[in-house]
């Protein structure tokens, strides 16, 4: 049964008033962030490596705008949220996450905003049942099936076709890699990061076992071949109103998968470029607000 769970305190970040919270949700207990008392719901959906810090400064602006807002630390970075098997980690556990999540935290339609492997779980979402979906705001990643035939097919994504060499690698590889020196090879990547949200990310990334669950997103879905190569499953077309943000120096998102994804959206789509690479919030903070903003305005919850 989903259910709000007991544990609830509020905290003043970057002088918000954001409740930290845990959410019963798809037989998982999620640790979520939650601004703002009233309104349409909006679910934010976090990317690897981060969590549901990265969104409070939008999670004000949309508070602020009469929205209320959960973001959760999704499967494998949430302690209550962590099953040991890779098979846990497979786009239909993602997908229907993001449905309980937004049906624990009360919502019965709701608006997306995902950005990385959180746009991986709210495309899957979306193949789920997109019925409950008003919008979705897809940052950095847009449709999976187009994603995942660029990073196996363009030249350009070389390099990202290395991460996911190390990150699907047998015997903990990864882990060892990526938690050697404290986690200094996620430091470089945070770069674009306050301190505070790199504390935040450190500590879920410390804690036993949330290493290996978020790198489980990876091995689950074969490095996103699954998308490709599995006949029991596919991203089909989507009709849901959809706005992608892009960075245009993404050096993991090149353009041939913006390009390929067109034939895949049946809907109302819309694409904005940025001058950006892949951390967007951090990067273009107030572009992202605007965008969000105005697409989530423009298509109410009836």
């Amino acid at each position: 049964m989903l259910r709000a769970a007991v544990h609830a305190a509020t905290s003043g970040e970057a002088g918000l008033d954001v409740t930290m919270d845990e959410l019963d949700a798809n037989g998982q207990r999620f640790v979520c962030r939650r601004v703002g008392d009233e309104g349409e719901g909006v679910v934010l959906l976090h990317g690897f490596p981060e969590t549901s810090k990265m969104w409070t400064r939008l999670m004000g602006h949309l508070a602020d705008a009469g929205y209320r807002c959960v973001a959760p630390d999704q499967r494998g970075y949430s302690p209550g949220a962590r099953p040991p098997s890779v098979d846990d980690y497979r786009y239909e556990e993602l997908g229907a996450d993001v449905h309980a999540i937004a049906a624990a935290a009360g919502f019965e339609r709701y608006h997306l905003v995902a950005h990385d492997w959180g746009a991986g779980a709210a495309w899957a979402a979306l193949e789920l049942d997109p019925s409950s979906v008003v919008s979705y705001t897809s940052l950095s990643i847009p449709h999976y099936t187009a994603f995942a035939e660029a990073v196996w097919s363009d030249p350009e994504e070389e390099p990202y076709r290395g991460f996911l060499d190390l990150f699907t690698a047998p015997d903990g590889l990864a882990e060892e890699v990526l938690g050697a020196d404290d986690l200094a090879g996620f430091r470089d990547v945070w770069t674009e990061s306050a301190p505070d949200e790199v504390d935040a990310y450190l500590e879920v990334f410390r804690q036993p076992g949330a290493l290996t669950g978020a790198l489980n997103w990876y091995r689950a879905a074969w490095a996103h071949r699954r998308a490709l190569d599995d006949p029991d499953w596919r991203f089909g077309p989507v009709s849901t109103p959809t706005v992608l943000l892009w960075g245009r120096d993404d050096p993991y998102v090149r353009r041939m998968s913006v390009t390929l994804a067109e034939p895949h959206m049946v809907g109302e789509y819309r694409v904005v470029e940025l001058d950006a690479g892949h951390w967007l919030v951090q990067q273009r903070a107030e572009q992202v607000e605007v965008e969000v903003l105005a697409h989530l305005a423009a298509h109410p919850i009836g």
